[in-house]
């Protein structure tokens, strides 16, 4: 007699678990979250909005290109109407100045500190791009594209016995 339930757990693969001298010394079933989906959008998504919360707050100036008195020569003079500079016996007499369109204007719209710098993500998106991307470590094909050398690894994933958290140099691991 079938039941109608749906079956939940598929049956997860078997990896090998290999010793300090390299050896294969049993076998242990593979955690649920390595047979996670694979979703590199999530991954990316959570990635690139997280690295935004390192972000420090920059500004231009509050005064930059308004530190000179400047006044327009209303119409009636063929130019445009931007302020300009006062005076004689200079260069700069006669330049437009404060636009954002003038040679030592301010900027359009100046950045200000106050700017939304951070990103909120969602937790769970958070812990699903977690769960995907340690899945994908499981896929050797992946691994390798992001130009891990794996030839001599004998099973990805590598699964080492306990013994090795002891081990007091690295050469001691085979």
């Amino acid at each position: 007699q079938q039941s109608s339930k749906p079956e939940t757990m598929a049956a997860r693969p078997l990896v090998s678990v290999f010793s300090l001298s390299g050896d294969k010394s049993g076998d242990v079933s593979l955690p649920a979250v390595m047979t996670a989906p694979l979703r590199p959008d999530i991954v990316q998504f959570v990635h690139t909005n997280m690295n935004k919360n390192h972000r420090q707050a920059y500004a231009v100036n509050i005064r930059a290109g308004k530190q000179v008195v400047a006044s327009s020569w209303g119409t009636g003079r063929a130019v445009a109407r931007i302020p300009r500079v006062g005076g004689g016996g200079t260069s700069r007499s006669g330049q437009g100045a404060f636009g954002n369109m003038c040679r030592g204007g301010r900027m359009f719209d100046p950045t200000k500190t106050w700017r939304k710098w951070n990103k909120k993500i969602n937790i769970s998106q958070k812990r699903y791009a977690v769960a995907s991307a340690l899945a994908a470590t499981a896929v050797p094909a992946l691994v390798m594209s992001r130009g891990h050398v794996v030839d001599n690894v004998p099973e990805i994933p590598l699964v080492v016995e306990n013994a090795v958290e002891s081990a007091k140099k690295t050469s001691a691991a085979k």
